[in-house]
């Protein structure tokens, strides 16, 4: 079957990355407000089917899609890193507000929008020192830029990497075996002796429910699946449902200190989620979330956020409509703050 063709524009953010505008046919008209996507690991151009229809029905309204593409986009994301994918963001959302504001004025607002580990760049943005703190070991690529703020922030889908790779080698003793062969290497062995990153073997990543098409180094492996954790969590371990209240605090409860968020944050947990194992309370893990991110009486949590009955992690089929109404009343509360 033919796959359906998107007008629109593509945009160079930056050196060899790239971000697609969805336009209308019927105006040529500029919009004000952008809505920035970023997709989970081996995503790339069209591959949320969501992403189209929610564009289409913003087409009446002052906001356009942007589909973001990082260096970390489709097989990239198995040496890239949350740091990186935030200094690219933050590279587009500048790119954005100068392109709005130079065909539309002063008054551009821009949100960013994560789905599944784009969740995990999505608050890895909002909650990190601002630039980031870089592993002096791990540097390469990055260029230490100040984040600018941003109007609105959302995360559609966010699970945990960790809690996904346990509930795959749980109960199979082979895959349990290949799971902690990966460790103790990615642990003992993080650099060749040439002094570049190890790469996992493919067959002993597959057994853990990672893509064995994709190079994965032993650092981002071990901030995956945070074998240290919930004591010691990796930079990706944000949404395990085991995480200790003091680690919510540091991220979620972060948002509203740091001061890249201008208004509140937007949080869709898809009820039929696929990788989030059986045992999680979904409704208890996000009013904990809710708890970290008001402490204090910084009121940054969204009323439109919530679990999607019957969605999917990708939200393809049911849901659909659930998602883009809880959306469209977000960016007209984003418009308002």
């Amino acid at each position: 079957m033919a796959q359906p063709s998107h007008p629109g524009i593509l945009h160079q953010y930056a050196p060899r990355l790239v971000a697609f505008e969805f336009t209308s046919q019927n105006t040529s008209k500029p919009k004000p407000h952008s809505l920035l996507f970023i997709g989970g690991l081996s995503d790339g151009l069209f591959t949320v089917p969501y992403v189209s229809t929610l564009a289409k029905s913003l087409e009446s309204t002052d906001w356009s899609v942007f589909w973001l593409l990082l260096s970390s986009s489709y097989s990239g994301w198995g040496t890239g890193s949350l740091d990186k994918d935030g200094e690219e963001i933050a590279q587009c959302v500048r790119f954005v507000r100068g392109y709005k504001t130079s065909q539309c004025g002063a008054g551009a607002k821009v949100v960013i929008m994560g789905h599944s580990t784009g969740s995990q760049d999505v608050l890895h943005y909002l909650h990190s020192p601002n630039p980031f703190l870089h592993d002096p070991k791990f540097e390469k690529g990055l260029q230490h830029l100040t984040r600018p703020q941003v109007d609105g922030a959302i995360m559609q889908a966010p699970v945990s990497d960790r809690e996904a790779v346990l509930n795959t080698v749980r109960g199979n003793n082979e895959a349990k075996g290949a799971y902690d062969q990966l460790v103790d290497y990615a642990t003992r062995q993080p650099f060749t002796s040439g002094k570049t990153e190890t790469i996992l073997q493919p067959h002993l990543v597959k057994m853990v429910g990672l893509a064995d098409d994709v190079p994965i180094s032993s650092r981002r492996f071990l901030s995956l699946v945070s074998p240290e954790s919930p004591e010691k969590p990796a930079e990706d371990d944000l949404f395990s449902s085991d995480l200790m209240d003091q680690r919510l605090r540091e991220t979620f409860g972060a948002v509203g200190d740091r001061g890249l968020l201008r208004s509140s944050l937007l949080v869709l947990y898809s009820g039929s989620d696929d990788f989030a194992p059986a045992w999680i309370d979904k409704e208890h893990l996000m009013r904990r979330w809710e708890n970290a991110t008001n402490e204090g009486g910084k009121n940054r949590w969204n009323a439109n956020s919530g679990v999607i009955p019957g969605a999917s992690h990708n939200v393809k089929d049911q849901g659909q409509d659930d998602l883009v109404a809880r959306v469209t009343r977000y960016l007209d509360d984003v418009l308002k703050a």
